[in-house]
């Protein structure tokens, strides 16, 4: 096989397509990822992992220990309406009981690396531009790209191909698919700031935000306060798409007036800030699909996985990366196009069964707390109850164990299991 040939191309090595290379590689396919910038490179994140995605680390054999310069978290501390909860990671069989912190840039490398590592070709400055489609049957064949500083024309080809490409997504786009609009989508920004809370044992939620220029009104959306253990703490805020003010505020100034109400002992000033405040979309609840067709698997942000209860986006790309994975290893071992075929179209009854209900009860989630009326009645009644904390705390970051667990796995897997998918 040449160097421009492989089993499968994966384009985008975010968590995503690290995942899924290294998850391939590890099965025998000779695989190419292909990631458009150069490592160390930023991304807009929380840089907070709960334990969903600490699972997936492990099953990469990452080593996430603090010695190796990760920073661990006990669990959620919840601010809302003058109240604040702090609650532990719950004890389960599935995850572990820790999260961690570490800035993208990192992250993402290392996870390229482990990819390298298994087996997988990996190519950096490689801007995928399009799919290469078989005449006949409008199936990908491969993609087009402009590889290195001097954006050489190139062709990669492969039997199949996997968009890891995030929300942008231009190689799904090219194929076809496209947003939908009925699905639920938020933005996130957030920026670095030099302050004293930066070793933090937990992650922190502010699920209302004050504003330093109208003491009496909240702002709309939600905030974070992640701290790095390297003097620095990650801050950011999101807002979704059920709220009135969604695309229509300044998330900047937004973001100052919040922190200009924070206590001024944490030091949560623009002098503080050591980088631009940037923001990223967050596609929820499987809002691209389909997620196989015609030779291309979509996973992470370019299938629209984000969790529409929290936000959180890394686990799921891990997760349906593996998923993904395993599918393609499954019709890679047949003979015969129709074999092939039938073992990649399990792959969305697969993300379906895996997430479909628990993204349709996200979705209903999601307009209910767009009413701020609601919003303010949860979180006045429901913060003075920790045990109703505690359920909800599993029910948001999908923290469950999916055989046995407590009277709170059952419910909440049971309610998932009998919710129409998404």
């Amino acid at each position: 096989m040449s160097e421009n040939q492989a089993d499968v191309i994966v384009v985008g090595a975010g968590p995503a397509g690290s995942t899924t290379a290294y998850h391939l590689a590890q099965a025998g396919l000779d695989v190419l990822l292909l990631e458009k910038t150069a490592f160390p490179r930023e991304k807009i994140c929380g840089d907070g992992l709960t334990p969903r995605a600490v699972t997936q680390l492990v099953r990469m054999g990452i080593d996430t220990s603090e010695s190796n310069g990760w920073l661990h978290n006990k669990g959620l501390r919840i601010l809302a309406g003058g109240v604040t909860l702090t609650l532990d990671w719950p004890e389960l069989a599935a995850h572990p009981n820790y999260g961690l912190v570490r800035p993208r840039a990192d992250f993402d490398e290392l996870l390229a690396r482990q990819a390298r590592k298994a087996g997988a070709r990996v190519l950096e400055n490689c801007n995928v531009t399009g799919p290469i489609l078989d005449p006949r049957t409008s199936r990908i064949t491969g993609v087009t790209a402009k590889l290195g500083p001097e954006k050489t024309e190139t062709e990669f080809r492969a039997p199949l191909v996997v968009a890891a490409d995030g929300n942008s997504t231009r190689l799904s786009i090219a194929m076809g698919l496209h947003k939908r609009e009925d699905r639920p989508m938020g933005v996130a920004y957030r920026a670095y700031y030099k302050n004293p809370r930066h070793n933090d044992d937990y992650l922190e939620s502010w699920l209302e935000l004050s504003d330093a220029k109208n003491p009496d009104r909240l702002l709309p959306g939600y905030g974070w306060i992640f701290g790095m253990g390297d003097g620095t703490s990650n801050i950011g805020l999101g807002i979704l798409d059920t709220s009135k003010a969604f695309g229509h505020v300044d998330y900047r100034d937004m973001m100052r007036r919040w922190l200009a109400s924070t206590p001024e002992e944490w030091e949560l000033t623009e002098e503080n800030r050591t980088c631009p405040i940037r923001g990223a979309a967050l596609p929820m609840g499987f809002n691209r699909k389909p997620h196989y067709t015609r030779g291309l698997l979509l996973v992470g942000d370019a299938g629209g996985m984000v969790n529409p209860f929290n936000g959180e986006g890394i686990p799921y790309a891990m997760e349906s990366g593996e998923l993904a994975a395993r599918v393609i290893a499954q019709a890679n071992a047949r003979t015969g196009t129709y074999a092939r075929e039938l073992a990649l179209s399990d792959y969305p009854r697969i993300l379906g069964e895996t997430y479909g209900g628990y993204y349709t009860l996200g979705r209903l989630f999601v307009k209910l707390i767009g009413n701020p009326k609601v919003m303010q009645l949860a979180t006045q009644r429901g913060l003075s109850h920790p045990m109703l904390m505690k359920f909800t705390l599993k029910l948001l970051a999908n923290l469950t164990d999916p055989r046995g667990g407590d009277a709170m796995d059952r419910i909440i897997n049971g309610i998932a299991k009998v919710t129409p998918r998404a």
